[in-house]
């Protein structure tokens, strides 16, 4: 068992988020499925973040860093950039600690999405994001006005709000008697699998932790693979899975991953949207296609959980209507 003390986050720095997050976060359930576990042989718990505020696990990174802001600088407001769910994670949050937002989301996010971002108050600035850098126009719009870069994943305040998720996990198991063989959650910059790992490998040290991602855009099952940030290769491919296409895995959730996951399994987008019907049949909710990518490897047999406890999290349910209409028929 690696020395948890010693990671860039640590259950101490999650214990401290949730403190920060009670008032304001959602405490989502584990639900069970019958269904599932006939078809994987297996004991399956599911943690739906689409419940979450704003529809994805992203305001509890966002809320816990812009929480850490000086109450001196709140003023300069927040710039994020973002394809959706930490856009609007960023957008909540400031408008409930009354700080103005800026959020550079690239043209071709979900219309569901951008229209929800400024809903809540922010401004949007869009970018080409095959031919942009959003993180370099976000850093200059927050030179020029002061504001706090509140980044998407490598973030140790934003990494440990994500890790809330797998302290819930672990208290809600363990209330039920229940030690999880499998954890497994979608992976994009990396910094929800990193909180979780860190509160779940706290609770429970011989639990795999797993990565799921769309096919083809598996940087970090490359990158557990090498050892080092490998950088995503797509060969000019796309994925429904909007949610899921940063560039590379962050330095400082890899410096977290590396040590903590066992792995890292892919899905198909095909297999995505069968992963989104199972959920809408069964459990009457709306996942988005990156939220369900790790159900979708689940289902698919990438993730072995016959006989075993596994815990997939769907991470969010932001999803164009139309889109969804089409990939849950």
């Amino acid at each position: 068992m690696p020395d948890l003390s010693s990671l860039p986050v640590t259950i101490t720095d999650i214990e401290s988020a949730a403190r920060t997050l009670k008032p304001y976060a959602v405490r989502t359930p584990l639900l069970s499925s019958p269904e599932l576990d006939a078809i994987t042989g297996g004991r399956i718990f599911l943690k739906p973040e689409l419940l979450q505020r704003t529809g994805s696990f992203k305001f509890r990174g966002a809320f816990n860093k812009l929480s850490s802001i000086p109450r001196s600088a709140r003023a300069d407001g927040a710039v994020a950039f973002s394809s959706g769910n930490h856009a609007q994670g960023v957008a909540a949050a400031a408008a409930l600690l009354n700080m103005r937002a800026t959020i550079v989301m690239p043209a071709d996010a979900p219309r569901a999405k951008r229209e929800r971002t400024k809903a809540y108050g922010a401004e949007v600035v869009l970018y080409d994001r095959l031919r942009e850098d959003r993180e370099a126009i976000a850093r200059e719009i927050a030179g020029k006005n002061g504001a706090t870069l509140v980044p998407p994943f490598d973030d140790p305040k934003v990494i440990a709000g994500q890790g809330t998720i797998g302290r819930e996990i672990a208290e809600d198991l363990t209330a039920l008697g229940v030690v999880p063989d499998i954890v497994s959650a979608p992976a994009s910059g990396g910094g929800l699998i990193a909180g979780i790992s860190v509160a779940v490998k706290t609770a429970f040290p011989d639990t795999l932790i797993m990565t799921a991602e769309p096919d083809g855009f598996d940087d970090h099952a490359r990158s557990l693979k090498a050892g080092e940030r490998q950088p995503l290769s797509t060969g000019g491919g796309q994925t429904i899975c909007d949610a899921l296409m940063a560039p590379m895995p962050g330095a400082i959730t890899f410096a977290i991953n590396r040590v903590l996951l066992a792995g890292g399994v892919t899905a198909t987008d095909e297999e995505v949207g069968r992963a989104m019907a199972f959920v809408y049949r069964e459990l009457k909710l709306v996942v988005e296609p990156g939220g369900a990518v790790a159900l979708a490897a689940l289902l698919a047999g990438r993730i072995d959980a016959k006989g075993k406890t596994a815990v997939i999290v769907l991470s969010g349910g932001n999803v164009d209507a139309d889109l969804y209409a089409r990939l849950i028929v």
